[in-house]
């Protein structure tokens, strides 16, 4: 879909919302707390809407986000296993598609701080328990199958290895425990979007991986 298609069916989609409700743009701004030339542009197809806009949309004009998102041009409801995203994606790339969602430029810094948290957490006996005990679990959860599920069961086949070093156990629990306990930054029904910080996550790890690698 083009992105001027994709605009317009947008705007023409909240145009209708907002005739249903009885609502000026003015209004609409007030409620969502976005610029009321923002909400012209977008509903004119001038300027492509942020996932933000579109929740604060479907907050208060009353619609699943799912349908805006879909108006937006992209896909919603895809599986895992439906996805062909290449899992050695350049961090600097995924960053760049994602800046271009969200009003504020998205940096790997959430998902880094998350694994170093969950690379401390990794080196607990609690952490330790939580990958031994509920990975599978986790899998069977997403279905089993994607492009990360297969890289992330290769990392827990090493994590599990009595000859595994110490620092590489943590860096490999981060991933692991990112994928059982930490709710995606992006949600996964908005497709291909909703799986890019899963590649992010997994890249960063490959990389710190990588680098124990040449030093040991």
């Amino acid at each position: 879909m083009s992105e001027d298609k994709r605009d317009l069916t947008l705007g023409l989609l909240l145009k209708s919302l907002l005739e249903k409700h009885s609502l000026s743009m003015r209004k609409l701004s007030t409620l969502t707390g976005i610029d009321t030339a923002t909400i012209s542009r977008i509903i004119n197809g001038k300027q492509q809407a942020k996932l933000n806009h579109l929740k604060q949309f479907a907050c208060h004009l009353n619609i699943p986000i799912e349908r805006l998102i879909k108006a937006a041009g992209f896909e919603v409801g895809r599986h895992r296993e439906d996805i062909h995203l290449d899992i050695h994606n350049s961090v600097d790339t995924i960053q760049e598609v994602l800046g271009n969602l969200f009003d504020q430029q998205f940096t790997t810094a959430r998902v880094e701080q998350e694994l170093d948290k969950y690379q401390q957490y990794a080196q607990t006996e609690e952490g330790h328990q939580i990958i031994y005990q509920d990975f599978k679990t986790k899998v069977e959860q997403v279905s089993g199958a994607g492009p990360f599920i297969e890289q992330l069961k290769h990392m827990h086949t090493e994590y599990c290895k009595d000859t595994t070093s110490t620092a590489k156990r943590a860096v490999l629990g981060s991933a692991l425990l990112y994928f059982i306990l930490s709710a995606d930054i992006i949600p996964d029904y908005v497709f291909p979007i909703g799986y890019l910080d899963d590649a992010m996550a997994v890249q960063i790890v490959l990389n710190r991986l990588s680098k124990i690698n040449n030093t040991g």
